[in-house]
């Protein structure tokens, strides 16, 4: 058996006594209670059992040594005892073959140390909010994702305008991301409907939230009951219930109004707001950000995903004002209509001038690598790498920290393939970070 980062082989069964799972203490007080039960039926019955007994072993060693005959019953007393325990355990908890007993054991020894985690917030919103917390969540239990509710394209869209609910896409996927059994909830939540009437373009998980939120009496209320009974590690919180809408401001003075509108103007964004200009943030993401170890902002695009969380100014006053140590990390490739030119140091500005508060950002995570053969067809599209321009990053006090963060599996779309960011060397990095910060800071 394999546990964690374990590498020290036992046998399956032994792994109850591993530390962490907070079994054995139980495990000493039943030994306790056996021997204060046995004890009391002694004193009942005037000792007799226990001269009978002693009577007998008194004979028995006249034949063999006694330690060897102390160390056997012994041995024999912890064998016989051990697996009653055990055998009850897997009784209780209805556990009938030996791949669901070692399930169980690994689950709980799972749940146990992820618990113990730190306190992580993670805001943003898109496809990359939730790719970084596939990887997030096999390092704690406590996370917090805040999410973005500016959209307004796709099935989101539609049923934010034909029904009135809050964009349910991006909460979709973060919830399917921290789903237990991740594979099979993200097959179903991202199921989308064709060639149905009326529900084609839907996914299964905008309409099951929906549904959710009709009958619970709004969003928030919907992801906790759809969280319980997804199993999912963490929570997710939109980071506001206002129907919060973007707007931008072009620097030819236009204004552009939906997020999905935005990217297709062609034109360069000067400033993002949002209508009605002051939405209220959710308590409880505020809480989340007050209480956190470690705050990540991104990834995801900058202007549709990231900057409008910080756009409520609640939120990214309480991210300047938090203790945790915070850090962003910053897209591999620019984003055509948004962030067209753009270096790593002017995603930092762009998100200090919106979130207008200076500490919301200790450090930048960076990707370094980045397969030839895969940047021509981001070329073709307007695309290219963020260039990380070291000088400028310095003189804002902000610590770059560089890794190849790339997943090794390529995706694609039906053309060409694309890269993504690896969940688990995303978290790793960003873990590995946040350690070494807070050694320093001791």
């Amino acid at each position: 058996m394999k546990l964690s980062k374990f590498s020290l082989k036992i046998p399956r069964d032994a792994g109850w006594l591993l530390p962490g799972l907070e079994v054995k203490r139980w495990f000493v007080l039943i030994i306790t209670g056996a021997i204060l039960a046995t004890v009391g039926l002694c004193i009942i019955t005037n000792l007799r059992p226990i001269y009978s007994m002693i009577k007998m072993i008194l004979k028995i060693t006249q034949m063999l040594p006694p330690e060897i005959i102390g160390w056997f019953l012994i041995a024999a007393g912890a064998i016989c005892f051990f697996i009653g325990w055990l055998k009850t355990n897997y009784s209780i908890l209805d556990v009938n073959n030996d791949r669901n007993r070692h399930a169980v054991l690994e689950d709980l020894y799972r749940r146990r140390k992820l618990n113990r985690g730190p306190k992580i917030v993670a805001i943003g919103g898109g496809t990359g909010l939730s790719t970084m917390l596939k990887g997030i969540k096999k390092i704690t239990n406590n996370i917090t994702a805040i999410v973005t509710v500016g959209d307004d394209g796709g099935s989101s869209g539609k049923l934010r305008e034909e029904l009135g609910v809050l964009p349910p896409g991006d909460i979709r996927s973060c919830i399917a991301a921290l789903a237990d059994d991740e594979d099979l909830v993200a097959k179903l939540f991202q199921y989308r409907f064709k060639d149905c009437a009326g529900l084609s373009g839907h996914s299964f998980g905008n309409l099951f939230l929906t549904a959710m939120c009709s009958i619970t009496g709004n969003m928030v209320n919907a992801v906790q009951e759809s969280s319980k009974v997804l199993s999912i590690r963490g929570r997710v919180l939109p980071s506001t219930l206002d129907d919060m809408r973007l707007v931008a401001e072009m620097e030819d003075g236009s204004i552009i109004k939906g997020e999905s509108n935005i990217p297709e103007s062609g034109k360069k964004i000067k400033r993002l707001f949002t209508e009605p200009a002051k939405c209220k943030p959710l308590a409880d993401a505020i809480i989340a950000i007050q209480e956190a170890d470690l705050i990540i902002l991104g990834p995801g695009s900058l202007y549709t995903s990231v900057i409008p969380n910080l756009l409520i100014n609640d939120i990214s006053k309480a991210v300047s004002e938090a203790k945790a140590k915070k850090i962003y990390v910053c897209n591999i490739m620019t984003q055509p209509g948004e962030t067209d030119g753009f270096s790593v140091s002017d995603h930092i500005k762009t998100l200090l001038k919106h979130a207008k508060y200076e500490k919301i950002i200790d450090a930048v995570l960076v990707n370094t690598e980045l397969p030839k053969e895969l940047i021509a067809p981001y070329l073709d599209a307007g695309s290219e790498p963020v260039s990380v321009d070291e000088k400028e990053i310095n003189k804002m006090g902000i610590e770059i920290v560089q890794k190849n963060l790339i997943a090794d599996k390529r995706f694609e779309d039906g053309h060409s393939s694309f890269v993504r960011h690896s969940p688990m060397r995303l978290a790793r990095v960003i873990y590995y970070w946040y350690r070494k910060s807070e050694k320093g800071k001791n």
